[in-house]
């Protein structure tokens, strides 16, 4: 089945749908969003994205990040992917929207009209596979050590929603 992105102004204007693919050649600009959980002591989630991922096979990134469908708010299609990639439910909230634009590697960019969800979870996970490897919680501090020794090992996007997030906490 093919995905299709909303494409947006800088307004959050919708101006149309591109398939998910297409949209990342052409670096459109797209709705999106990023979900950061939590434990209760403070670690950040990272999920390894699954190794058969069309862009950023085997990276580390943060909890959840997509795209709401047609139709779709941007908190429900958090909450719909948390489900769809970690097998959970949760209680989200949104801290902040952004744009940038990140080269994935391959001819494929990520620009995208970011809303970012914070949330809380502290129990066991049912991961779909097909979109995640692994997941493991780490300390704000061991992150931001690990991302400066191994850049590689990160989603370009998620360095820079990372800083952002940071920025605005």
């Amino acid at each position: 089945m093919e995905e299709y992105v909303v494409l947006v102004n800088p307004q959050d204007e919708v101006l149309g749908l591109m398939e998910k693919q297409q949209a990342h050649i052409n670096g459109l600009l797209h709705r999106a969003f990023s979900v950061f959980l939590f434990n209760d002591q403070g670690e950040m989630l990272l999920q390894k994205r699954a190794s058969m991922k069309y862009h950023s096979p085997n990276q580390w990134t943060n909890a959840v990040c997509s795209h709401p469908r047609e139709g779709e708010n941007y908190l429900d299609g958090a909450k719909r992917r948390v489900k769809e990639e970690l097998g959970i439910e949760t209680e989200l909230s949104e801290k902040f929207n952004f744009i940038y634009k990140a080269d994935v590697g391959g001819g494929l960019w990520e620009h995208e009209l970011d809303y970012v969800f914070t949330g809380s979870y502290n129990s066991e996970f049912n991961l779909n596979k097909d979109e995640v490897e692994e997941v493991r919680y780490i300390s704000m501090k061991d992150l931001d050590q690990e991302i400066s020794e191994y850049p590689e090992r990160f989603t370009e996007w998620f360095k820079i929603i990372l800083e952002e997030y940071k920025h605005n906490f």
